[in-house]
């Protein structure tokens, strides 16, 4: 469903939101921003910000796609299982996995695989992400852990809240990271210029996040690191990592100038342990995952490449 609206002379200085608030009667200011918010709105052709300001005569076309369904269908759809009980599945996602359906991406999720593999949890936690407690980027590989109850769906995210379950990832990233180890506590939120990125704000605008690295091992342009989460926000190793002006090596959206190696894709970004209290026993789980193919791959061209054979 498509709107096309003629902006009156009087409406000078008004905000887009608002404005189109009072004229689409029919769609919630929520559904309106959250347009915005996704590019579907656009003024004399270009996607506008919420807090636009009208000076008339502009045309407004609105793109109201289709709502997704309320009811996730199963797919089967084959998962790495690296543990599973009667409370939780803990699973090695790869990297092209999305996790849950989302704009783009309604089908091949990690959700819908988890559905088919166990139908009982279709109404833990929510219909369209059901179990899903925390997620992984799209192009992220490793470890997620899914609830196949609601004690342990509720168990999970208390324990995230908490900030209690351990998650630590290996990184690859682009440049040679000069000190051993350090932590970043930056805010990050909604990047203002871009919609579809994150960014690290000024102090009291965006939530709190804190990253811990550490450096496994440095090649001539690159470093790997091990790092570790405090909190939970979205894109926030790879925000964290791009501040520091070292985007994680295939991050075409945070590293857009910094070329991966030649014939590596996606992105060298992976969630190798994760520990949390079991809901039921109470005991403390921790799990692994090795490196997928491509990033071992990678690490070990690289360090031939760093120190060639036969060289001291």
């Amino acid at each position: 469903m498509t709107f096309s609206l003629t902006v009156e002379a009087g409406a000078t200085s008004e905000r887009l939101d608002r404005w189109l608030a009072a004229r689409l009667t029919d769609l919630s200011r929520a559904r309106l921003q959250a347009l915005i918010d996704e590019g579907h709105v656009r003024v004399d052709g270009v996607a506008r910000k919420r807090a636009h300001r009208l000076h008339g005569g502009e045309r407004v076309d609105v793109a109201v796609p289709p709502r997704e369904p309320n009811v996730l269908e199963p797919e089967p759809i084959a998962l790495a299982i690296v543990h599973e009980d009667d409370d939780v599945l803990v699973v090695d996602k790869p990297a092209g996995m999305v996790v849950h359906p989302g704009a783009g991406h309604a089908r091949a999720t990690l959700a819908a695989a988890a559905l088919a593999h166990a139908p009982d949890i279709a109404m833990v936690g929510g219909a369209r992400r059901p179990g899903i407690v925390h997620r992984l980027d799209k192009d992220t590989s490793g470890l997620l852990v899914v609830a196949k109850t609601q004690r342990a769906y509720d168990s999970l995210t208390r324990q995230l809240s908490a900030r209690t379950v351990t998650r630590r990832y290996i990184a690859l990233v682009h440049g040679r990271m000069r000190t051993a180890s350090g932590v970043v506590d930056a805010p990050i939120g909604r990047d203002p210029r871009h919609r579809q990125r994150m960014a690290v704000l000024p102090v009291g605008k965006g939530k709190r996040a804190v990253t811990r690295w550490r450096v496994v091992k440095r090649f001539p342009q690159f470093t790997q690191l091990d790092v570790s989460l405090e909190t939970g926000r979205t894109h926030q190793i790879r925000v964290h990592l791009a501040s520091l002006g070292h985007p994680v090596v295939g991050d075409r959206l945070y590293g857009s100038k910094a070329r991966p190696p030649d014939a590596f894709e996606g992105l060298a970004l992976h969630a190798a342990e994760l520990s949390f209290v079991h809901p039921t026993t109470q005991e403390v789980q921790r799990f692994s995952a090795c490196l997928p193919p491509r990033i071992e791959e990678l690490l070990c061209r690289l360090g031939n490449i760093a120190q060639p054979k036969g060289s001291q």
